[in-house]
């Protein structure tokens, strides 16, 4: 008989280990990843290669063609309505002088402009022109305070042999009161010859003249000219040199070349604009093809109607680019612009070459490394599921284990099953706990949460005191409703109290957690909590605070109501009681933190007061402007957030802005720290470390002596005794007289005349005689300096005062701001560090300050924004740098640091700089200035409103919400505080 057939046994179901699938997924992710990642890179970069140039070349010719329709159509807006004058009919230069005011403020209001005239059918002739620098006031022989040349010619006749002309230029000062009139007898010009006259005559439209060499000025320009009446025309002379500062600024890479000419071929911008103009038998303009061969290249290459192409010249490929602008002329500009394309590419190649590179090198090194890594990774998955099951019990010591495809896999999905709900619990509230800033808030919610993870009824929540050490109750909570501790008059334990109750004495003092369940007579100082919860006994559970050191904290509290019922005790099992622990280390640590923030934040506020108050006890005569800038601020920020004007309709600062602002405010002098006390204080303008009026007067002195022992020699030598007492007198008062003019001289003022500063070099012409060697007993460094000329043979007759080559400091590289600098300063830096000439000194026109003095007192901003750059601010204070640095810039963007303009700058930073301004004006400890009073303040600052130097509408709401008066109230002088009509005020500000 035949057995039957045994079953076949059934085949094990296949599984691969973790590190197989991981292998696998990662090397083919990571295959298809790299390719596409190849792909996409090199299509990507080879595309920005191709359309780079093009977006860069439409960048510039835009600029540039913005640049030209700013120059030209304001002034071809004011020819429009100058022309409209019925003034510009009038038959004489004495009625046409009616034009001068609106001549003068058209020409104030275009810088641009070089003159303004009006040419007549009969010859007249009345033209306006500022003399806006000393060249053209050398030029035209003006005086040194004319500000504005008046030229008319008036031909009268009825033929050209009948004709007699009447030529005459007149100065005017700013104020445009007349200085002088000169007669011209010799005059040639006609402007019916010009050709802007014929042009406008001919046309009923405005015209424009090709670009050219003004012969009077030798700058490049233009004339605009349009008919004005019947009989007149009225033109305009405009400066196109600020398009060669555009074009500087768009020199895309070192070899590059960008140039504007006309039709003729005539350069008309360059970015080295000196070039711009050649010396012929007149100036004229030069050749663009002049300029540079590559130019002359690009102007021969026919680019087949396109506005770019390539071009090669000397081995090298060019990108190039020619644009026709419609400004500038009767037949417009040519923008042309050539960049070697090595140059213009060079970081597009070595990005497309490193990506490939890189991208290649990864997927080289990472396929081994992804299968090692895969086989690593299996081995601490194993004890990540038994520690992971243990951490869920709060125990370490027992695993799990469950049902897979995958068998690592399967057993940690088991055993994260079981976690979830207590780790979702314990996250859930460690994030609540740590998002929060306010310490009260923080304990009201640490109590809201472990009662609402323990199922508890009520809890408490005791802590040290930091100063007193005692253990003090600091929160309550009762069936969920927080209550107020003065209501159940919960007493406060020391340290080491006898009658501290012993749930409470326990945690307190680094013991273990501690449940109790307590009756009524039993309760002790918690006798009115057992009242509210109207229960016979109540249990408890009371863990320790503890922070990082293991130091205790405070004391947790967690009640619950005793009714019978089997669940409740379920807050006391053991491992209730370890997640409460857990949660209470959390809290703990969030207390602390808390607890150390706000220590940092006073540690760091006291820092910052200090750095404050030293800077400004640094100075006898700023002390208190650290204190009051940030007073005045802050007074001026909390007016706009709460302002209903729509310009500060976005300023709500956060609680973290605040306290950026605060800092700013305080630190926005730190760099006076490094200004030499010295510069700070000068008060005189021969003052170093002490006023060197003192030698001068020795001088003086010396000079008198001479004149005695003169007047003795004389008369010992048998001499008129009565002349030589008389020279000799003469000669005293004189001395006394011009030491007396030299030491008012060495006041600061608000200005200097040309004539003192005449009379200061008179007297210092006067020379006296040195018998002992300058050179002993100096520092070697001064010995280097006197070293530059060589010693002369003593005795040796000196000036009274002198500019000597020792007086001049060099500035030492170290001294030196990079044009490049990182940060963008761009300050004006002096040629030497100090020029202690004393004629120099003695000819400062206002103040007590020099030039090099000056650029110390203004780089006290610069060694703010550094010093407060290299501190480690936190993400939310990011901005204190910006913001302290930026209060001596003005909205025009002629401040400094960095020249920034109004939409550059944050609120904040325009803010202080009017707090800035506001207290340097009425501050009264100031060596140099009396303070101001309020009147006076505020009307300079609307001047610098005008100017616009400051922020229009921070100014009006400083004047409107009154806080000058506020702030007058609390610092200024009783004899400082004026009436100020405020409408009257704003209504100056155009």
């Amino acid at each position: 008989m035949t057995p039957p057939a045994l079953p076949k046994p059934r085949r094990a179901e296949r599984r691969y280990s973790l590190h197989v699938h991981i292998s696998v997924l990662f090397t083919f992710l990571l295959l298809i990843t790299g390719v596409v990642l190849g792909l996409f890179n090199y299509r990507q970069t080879t595309q920005i290669i191709y359309s780079s140039s093009n977006e860069l070349f439409s960048r510039i010719q835009e600029d540039v063609q913005h640049d030209l329709l700013n120059t030209y159509q304001p002034i071809r807006h004011l020819l429009s309505l100058l022309a409209l004058q019925e003034s510009n009919q009038a038959a004489d230069h004495y009625q046409r002088m009616a034009l001068l005011p609106s001549f003068v403020q058209a020409l104030r209001d275009n810088p641009k402009l070089a003159s303004l005239y009006l040419g007549y059918d009969d010859g007249d002739f009345f033209m306006v022109r500022p003399l806006r620098t000393q060249a053209l006031k050398d030029k035209f022989d003006a005086p040194k305070n004319a500000a504005y040349q008046v030229w008319t010619i008036d031909r009268m006749g009825e033929s050209a042999m009948t004709e007699t002309v009447q030529s005459e230029s007149a100065y005017y000062d700013g104020e445009m009161n007349l200085i002088t009139r000169r007669q011209n007898l010799k005059e040639k010009y006609d402007p019916r010859n010009r050709s802007w006259f014929a042009s406008a005559s001919a046309l009923n439209e405005q015209i424009t003249t090709a670009p050219y060499v003004f012969f009077s000025t030798g700058n490049v320009g233009t004339t605009l000219a349009r008919a004005s009446g019947e009989h007149a025309v009225i033109a305009a002379d405009l400066t196109l040199d600020d398009l060669s500062a555009t074009l500087a600024k768009h020199k895309i890479t070192p070899s590059s070349e960008v140039v504007l000419y006309d039709a003729n071929g005539n350069a008309i911008a360059y970015p080295d604009s000196s070039r711009l103009i050649v010396q012929a038998e007149k100036a004229q303009l030069a050749k663009a093809r002049d300029l540079n061969p590559v130019l002359a290249a690009l102007l021969d290459h026919d680019l087949q109607g396109a506005d770019t192409g390539n071009l090669q010249l000397a081995q090298r490929n060019w990108v190039v680019s020619r644009t026709h602008l419609i400004e500038g002329g009767p037949q417009g500009l040519e923008l042309a612009l050539v960049v070697p394309e090595d140059e213009l590419l060079a970081e597009a190649y070595r990005i497309r070459w490193q990506g490939a590179l890189v991208t290649l090198a990864i997927l080289l090194l990472c396929l081994p490394l992804g299968w090692l890594s895969s086989r690593l990774i299996i081995r601490p998955l194993r004890s990540l599921v038994q520690e992971a099951e243990a951490i869920r019990r709060f125990d370490f010591s027992q695993p799990s284990s469950g049902h897979s495809p995958v068998l690592e896999i399967d057993q940690l999905a088991t055993s994260m099953a079981r976690m979830k709900e207590t780790i979702s619990s314990f996250l859930s509230i460690s994030a609540s706990l740590s998002a929060e800033s306010r310490f009260d808030t923080l304990l009201a919610r640490v109590l809201r949460e472990t009662v609402d993870i323990s199922a508890a009824q009520g809890g408490l929540i005791y802590l040290f005191d930091a100063d007193t050490g005692s253990l003090e109750p600091k929160g309550l909570i009762l069936d969920k409703q927080p209550r107020d501790l003065g209501e159940f008059a919960l007493p406060s334990f020391a340290e080491h109290a006898d009658d501290m109750p012993r749930w409470l004495d326990g945690p307190a003092h680094g013991g273990a957690s501690s449940t109790h369940s307590l009756g009524f007579d039993e309760a002790g100082v918690l006798q009115p909590v057992f009242l509210t919860f109207d229960s016979p006994r109540v249990h408890l559970a009371a863990t320790g605070l503890h922070n990082r050191q293991g130091q205790t904290l405070g004391v947790l509290v967690l009640l619950q109501r005793d009714t019978g019922h089997i669940e409740d005790d379920a807050m006391l099992r053991p491992e209730r009681i370890a997640f409460v622990e857990a949660v209470s280390g959390v809290a703990a640590l969030c207390i602390e933190s808390q607890r150390l923030l706000d220590s940092q934040k006073k540690l760091l506020n006291a820092f910052i007061q200090l750095i404050a108050g030293a800077i400004d006890a640094k100075s006898p005569y700023t002390g208190g402007h650290c204190q009051r800038v940030p007073e005045l601020t802050l007074m001026l920020a909390r007016a706009a957030a709460d302002s209903d004007d729509p310009a500060f309709a976005s300023y709500q600062p956060t609680e973290d802005q605040w306290e950026e602002l605060h800092i700013a405010a305080w630190l926005h002098d730190c760099g006076k720290v490094t200004t030499p006390e010295y510069v700070v204080d000068k008060a005189t303008k021969l003052e170093t470390l002490y006023d060197r009026i003192h030698e001068v007067r020795t001088r003086f002195e010396v000079l008198k002596r001479d004149a005695w022992i003169s007047y003795w020699q004389g008369v010992a030598g048998g001499g008129d005794e009565p002349q030589l007492a008389a020279l000799r007198d003469e000669l005293l008062a004189a001395l006394d007289e011009e030491f007396a003019f030299v030491a008012r001289s060495n006041l600061g003022g608000e200005a200097m005349a040309e004539a003192d500063l005449e009379r200061l070099a008179q007297i210092g012409m006067r020379t006296w005689t040195r018998t002992l060697d300058d050179r002993l007993g100096v520092s070697w460094e001064e010995n280097q300096r006197q070293s530059r000329t060589p010693a002369p043979a003593l005795p040796v007759s000196e000036p009274l005062l002198a500019d000597k080559p020792e007086h001049l400091f060099e500035r030492g590289e170290k001294d030196r701001m990079p044009a490049d600098n990182p940060w963008g300063f761009k300050l004006d830096e002096p040629e030497y560090k100090f020029n202690r000439g004393e004629l120099y000194n003695l000819g400062i026109a206002r103040g007590t300050l020099t030039n090099e003095e000056r650029y110390i007192i203004n780089n006290h901003i610069v060694q703010t924004i550094l010093m407060l750059n290299h501190l480690p601010f936190p993400a939310h204070l990011a901005n204190v740098a910006e913001i302290a640095g930026g209060h001596h810039e003005k909205m025009d963007g002629s401040g400094y640091p960095k020249r920034l303009k109004c939409d550059e700058m944050s609120l904040p930073a325009r803010m202080m700089a009017i707090a800035d301004i506001f207290e340097a004006l009425t501050a009264v400890d100031r060596p140099y200035k009396r303070g101001k009073t309020l009147s006076q303040s505020l009307g300079i600052m609307v001047g610098m409103c005008n100017g616009a130097h400051i922020d229009k509408a921070l100014f009006a709401l400083f004047v409107r919400s009154g806080l000058h008066m506020e702030y007058a109230l609390r610092f200024l002088q009783p004899e400082q505080i004026d009436e100020v009509d405020v409408e009257a005020l704003l209504a100056k500000i155009a």
